[in-house]
């Protein structure tokens, strides 16, 4: 645990410069938040009135909270910030600072004087430490990926290049950033060509074994494949979902809340191009010009219990959704874990050109995030 300021004092001049960057106005939309939050990866955002005296603070698990609660990203800030934020005062001990945060289990906490003008944060060093994962994170890439060809005649889905990577090289990259090193990919069409790509995972400093599909699978059934199934629980993903949700996060989620699977959502909102119109028989009786309709997606990456394998029959093909169906039939906790992350799934061919316009994984793009 360090100071943030001290974390940061080789990119920032003084520690009021680099509050004021985790800072909001309460008049601030939830989307802002999520930029701030997106921008730095510390993991809190700072209410702040015009003179610098802490309103209230906002966690990445606060704006997960409100989202399953329906709140919109364009709502203000007012609607999920923590009003009664713990904060400490600068003359408190490391070791007690450190004792809060275990205790509330929380990983950062605002340095505050009396009349709470801020200065500074504490926070859980977890930027410069990755606690290795013992986790296996299976990576589904057995597709044929017909609705990208020709590109993929020759090449599966997940090998197709995302400035200048392999998509499941991506994958692979960001999830050993959260501590994973054991890898399991499920391989079907052109398999091979993955294989000899990455072989045992050496090269990339991970470990990489295969589960090979005869015949397709769908996205779940490959998970009957084991000889041995995991010991703890893991993460799976699709082999064409490039994101920079935290794989860890996601499973420490998955087991704060008991269940046995956990799916990422995500919210997605389509804008009708026309005005609506209620009618009651002949007569009117409302108009809504070009309405914006909200829904809740599968985002492709999941977490599970061992015991949700179960439900799986060898070499049966078996997609996500049925999965998810059977293990709520039978009365087992099954949770979403809405997300707000960059998202991008690579399906069709104006999907691989936003996947190569995102400017973190291509900076070349030119385009601002």
């Amino acid at each position: 645990m360090i100071s943030l300021f001290q974390k940061n004092e080789e990119k920032l001049n003084t520690p009021e410069s680099l509050w004021r960057q985790i800072s909001l106005e309460s008049a601030s939309k939830i989307r802002d938040a999520i930029e701030i939050l997106n921008k730095t990866g510390l993991k809190i955002v700072l209410i702040v009135d015009d003179n610098g005296y802490l309103s209230g603070t906002i966690t990445d698990g606060d704006i997960r909270k409100g989202l399953l609660k329906g709140v919109r990203i364009t709502d203000s800030v007012e609607k999920i910030y923590h009003r009664e934020a713990l904060v400490v005062p600068p003359a408190m001990k490391r070791e007690t600072v450190l004792q809060l945060m275990l205790a509330n289990k929380i990983q950062q906490i605002p340095i505050v004087d009396e009349k709470k003008k801020i200065l500074g944060v504490h926070f859980w060093d977890e930027i410069n430490t990755t606690n290795l994962r013992s986790n296996l994170m299976i990576i589904m890439a057995g597709g044929q990926g017909t609705r990208l060809r020709p590109a993929t005649n020759d090449l599966p889905k997940p090998m197709l290049q995302v400035a200048g990577k392999p998509i499941l090289e991506h994958i692979i990259e960001k999830a050993r950033s959260d501590g994973f090193r054991n890898f399991v990919i499920s391989i079907y069409y052109l398999g091979t060509v993955i294989e000899e790509y990455f072989r045992d995972g050496s090269k990339f400093g991970v470990k990489i074994q295969y589960l090979k599909e005869a015949s397709p699978l769908g996205t779940a059934g490959a998970l009957s494949l084991f000889e041995s199934p995991p010991e703890e629980d893991f993460i799976v993903t699709n082999g064409d979902v490039i994101t920079e949700i935290s794989y860890g996060q996601l499973i420490d989620y998955h087991r704060l809340h008991d269940a046995i699977g956990t799916m990422a959502v995500r919210l997605h909102e389509i804008q009708n191009p026309f005005g609506t119109v209620q009618t009651d028989g002949l007569y009117i009786t409302g108009y809504e010009e070009k309405p914006i309709s909200h829904s809740t997606i599968n985002a492709g990456v999941y977490a599970f219990n061992p015991a949700a394998l179960n439900t799986l029959s060898i070499n049966e093909a078996c997609d996500m959704p049925t999965l998810f169906e059977r293990l709520r039939r039978q009365s087992l906790a099954t949770i979403v874990y809405p997300i707000h992350e960059q998202w991008t799934d690579i399906g069709r061919s104006l999907d691989l050109q936003k996947a190569n316009s995102i400017p973190h994984l291509n900076p070349s793009s030119g385009i601002n995030g």
